[in-house]
């Protein structure tokens, strides 16, 4: 298969992207599940952009610098906030029904949520994120342009030094057709990786069953830089309940109004910060950590049930039905939450146009770390973007002509056989999200770091033999990629001496008078001995 973009993942960064190339390029679209499966449809709180004449750029720039905690690009900063209403009035022409309110001269209901110091959080009651991706797919089921390949999960980019070319470049990329058990060799001039991030990694998390590093891990294989795997965003409030699989508590909760509290009733973030509940997530995060570990509980409650129920129905209806069918009514009673990895704010090093190292292959959205997020993401600072830079790289590619084209070989399975206990990977990948959880999560130590390390070698030994000799499958990709991830959050985390941001270390508590980021660069990619990919 060949097209003029093939883009690897489908939440708004993707689908951004594919509807802003489709008018002149033929666009392959690669899911791994459905084009509703990934973190965007997850996203409840919104899109944070300056839409008001109470709000400004500088106000929007300054409050992100302030959460990224000395890390963040200015220019970036400054390019992706100066983007955001133009972004909103795209969605907006598109057919995105944000939550209305002529109240406030923009027409459209703002909301405020941590780290920010004015309202300027568009939404869709609390399902923003699914509006949206509902109304970007139906566009991109329609467009005659697009080819869409659900349930295929990308194996390796196809890159010059793997084909033993001068020159190394992005050709295309090889793709497993999950429903098949057949690998495609797909051909492109570009290639955009849009693959979200690497929640999955850790044994509690809000993302998707999707978010296992793929891009990140791809990118790092072909001889892309990385950044900044160290700042894992660890939302405060995910729902506690046997029953609730990674179900998220937006941070607009806390935005109109929710307190947290001990089980005895008492409010505690006052004790940890003046902001109280509307401190940037790190902090939040690390005070209910700190309160659970110190008083053995399970489990912290956020209470909004002061509220007036119309106004909880309302505004947050996608949490009021949820926490309703498991018997938690939040207009009487408080919600119990735990945090939870949430965001990757590191990943493929990228400009603002979304290029990588390696020409021909673009980073967008979670995947890539552009210098927006710094040490600490602020709240709905993600979707804005993947907005921006999904728009910014279809306009880069745009801009270049056809490429040079090569004969791809197909991906070679003369060597392997069919797997013969499928049992090995399960029990790899559980082990490998408790230990990640216990020892790279809110509170680190050099000890446990240390640990960590050696059980991922240890686990990296045994994917990578497996690999060699049986065919792939999705659970061995997905693996495979998270393990590779894992190691790269470890060696950031290592060698950052310093506690910044989403990094917290007891060996290190206090921050370094200079903030650097930490840029880990891979060995040059050699032909692999038995396959190409």
């Amino acid at each position: 298969m060949r097209f003029d973009v093939l883009i690897i993942g489908t939440g708004l960064a993707g689908l951004t992207a594919a509807l802003h190339l489709a008018g002149s390029k033929r666009v392959g679209l690669v899911t791994k599940k459905t084009l509703l499966d990934g973190a965007s449809s997850w996203a409840q709180g919104g899109i944070a952009a300056v839409l008001s004449q109470e709000d400004s750029l500088e106000s929007h720039i300054r409050d992100t610098l302030v959460a990224g905690a000395g890390l963040c690009d200015e220019a970036v900063t400054r390019y992706m906030v100066a983007h955001g209403r133009e972004a909103i009035e795209w969605l907006i022409d598109q057919g995105v029904p944000f939550t209305r309110d002529a109240e406030n001269g923009v027409g459209y209901h703002l909301t405020r949520e941590g780290g920010h110091s004015v309202r300027r959080v568009i939404h869709a009651a609390d399902a923003t994120g699914r509006a949206v991706q509902t109304t970007l797919e139906a566009k991109v089921r329609e467009h005659p342009h697009i080819t869409l390949l659900e349930r295929h999960i990308a194996i390796d980019l196809i890159t010059g030094a793997k084909l033993g070319l001068p020159g190394n470049r992005c050709y295309g990329a090889y793709v497993l057709d999950c429903e098949r058990g057949e690998v495609r060799t797909i051909g492109a001039d570009f290639v955009i990786l849009a693959t979200g991030g690497a929640g999955k990694v850790y044994l509690y998390t809000t993302n998707p069953d999707t978010a296992t590093g793929d891009g990140i891990a791809m990118a790092w294989r072909a001889g892309c830089r990385v950044a900044n795997m160290e700042f894992i965003q660890f939302h405060p409030t995910c729902l506690y309940h046997p029953h609730a699989k990674s179900f998220l508590i937006s941070e607009a909760v806390r935005g109109e109004g929710g307190v947290l509290r001990l089980p005895d009733g008492t409010r505690f973030m006052p004790w940890h910060d003046e902001r109280a509940e509307l401190a940037p997530r790190d902090i939040v995060a690390r005070a209910i950590d700190f309160e659970m570990k110190k008083r053995g509980l399970d489990c912290v409650y956020l209470d909004i049930s002061h509220k007036p129920p119309a106004f909880l129905k309302s505004h947050f209806p996608t949490i009021y039905a949820r926490c309703k069918e498991l018997g938690i009514d939040i207009t009487r009673e408080p919600i119990p939450v735990v945090p939870a990895a949430h965001y990757t704010c590191g990943g493929v090093m990228a400009d603002v146009a979304g290029r990588t190292d390696l020409p021909g292959l673009y980073a967008i959205g979670e995947t890539a770390h552009t210098g927006l997020h710094g040490a600490n993401r602020l709240a709905s600072n993600s979707l804005l973007e993947c907005l921006v830079m999904g728009r910014a790289a279809a306009a880069d590619i745009l801009r270049h002509g056809t490429q040079p084209r090569v004969t791809l070989p197909p991906w070679d399975e003369s060597r392997v056989t069919d797997a013969d206990e499928e049992i090995v990977i399960s029990h790899n990948w559980d082990e490998l999200r408790r230990f990640m959880w216990d020892y790279v999560g809110i509170v680190r130590t050099d000890k446990r770091l240390e640990r960590a390390q050696h059980r991922i070698r240890l686990l990296t030994e045994e994917i990578d033999e497996y690999y060699a000799h049986f065919r792939v499958s999705s659970d061995l990709l997905e693996l495979r990629n998270l393990v590779l991830t894992a190691a790269l959050i470890v060696k950031s985390a290592s060698l950052r001496r310093e506690s910044r941001g989403l990094h917290f270390s007891r060996d290190y508590p206090e921050a370094l008078p200079t903030a650097s980021n930490t840029v880990l660069v891979p060995d040059a990619p050699k032909r692999p001995l038995q396959r190409l990919a």
